[in-house]
């Protein structure tokens, strides 16, 4: 505990330093292309229309919540997990990409995957901006409830965080980890009700709800669609906001521990 205390001061101490590297991060991603900035969204919007054309226009099924057309449903389902997936996939390579910075003995390694982190929270905060705009021109009044959408970020980014932190340290050893973890996700990612939910189907095992839930995604992709759809508070799932909660402290601490251990190696390997 004390060692987080520290750490939390020293990332405050260093904010500007923070702030001035992830947005060069984000800047470094679209250097020498011609488009730039456009290709951060062309892949996520494809994904979004074949889904659509898939599931709505192919099988024709209804969206879970009525009134709303599926397109309205899916979008707050996709954006978080976009953040997720990102997060973890930059973030498990990060030390390598900054390994100049990780041999510097006065530098605090542990900032890194928080760079990273913060370069792929703006890209998240574009998708989020973007998603609100497709509401609008679906003609959706704007409702107090998506603001929400500023409470299941953070929650997010503490979750993306911790798994980061374990990934990132692992991967300085264990050069397979990118893969497993880019795999992982992969699966990881259709196994989370985003583009689909069993209301969808017919005779749906009443169990796989309660398996549904013990997925931490779950909570961050229902909880946008609350804040965007139902209107429905975090705090009315309490039970469900706990468990969030609990498995991402768990899964922070664990990565921390790890990433702390490991730290002492780093610059010898890399």
């Amino acid at each position: 505990m004390k060692y987080l205390v520290t750490l939390a001061k020293e990332m405050i101490r260093r904010r500007k330093l923070i702030w001035d590297l992830a947005k060069s991060d984000f800047r470094k991603r679209f250097v020498g292309s011609y488009f730039g900035v456009v290709w951060m969204f062309i892949q996520p919007v494809v994904t979004v229309l074949i889904y659509f054309c898939v599931f709505q226009l192919g099988f024709k099924n209804a969206p879970p919540i009525p009134g709303y057309p599926y397109v309205q449903w899916l979008i707050p389902g996709i954006v978080p997990w976009f953040f997720v997936s990102e997060a973890m996939n930059a973030g498990t390579g990060c030390l390598q990409e900054y390994n100049y910075l990780v041999k510097k003995v006065v530098f605090q390694v542990e900032i890194l995957p928080v760079i990273k982190l913060i370069s792929c929270l703006m890209v998240h905060v574009i998708f989020v901006l973007i998603m609100v705009v497709v509401f609008l021109l679906y003609g959706t009044f704007p409702r107090i409830s998506w603001l929400q959408a500023a409470y299941y970020s953070f929650a997010a980014m503490l979750f993306s965080l911790g798994a980061v932190y374990f990934t990132s340290a692992v991967n300085v050893f264990f050069k397979d980890m990118a893969q497993i973890v880019s795999i992982f996700l992969q699966v990881w990612m259709w196994v989370t009700p985003i583009m689909w939910d069993p209301a969808m189907f017919a005779n749906h095992p009443a169990w796989l709800d309660t398996v549904m839930k013990l997925n931490p995604v779950w909570y961050l992709v229902t909880g946008y669609r609350d804040s965007m759809l139902t209107g429905t508070a975090f705090w009315e799932r309490p039970g469900v906001s706990l468990y969030f909660w609990c498995v991402t402290a768990a899964m922070f601490l664990v990565g921390l521990k790890v990433f702390k251990r490991l730290r002492p190696h780093f610059p010898d390997v890399l």
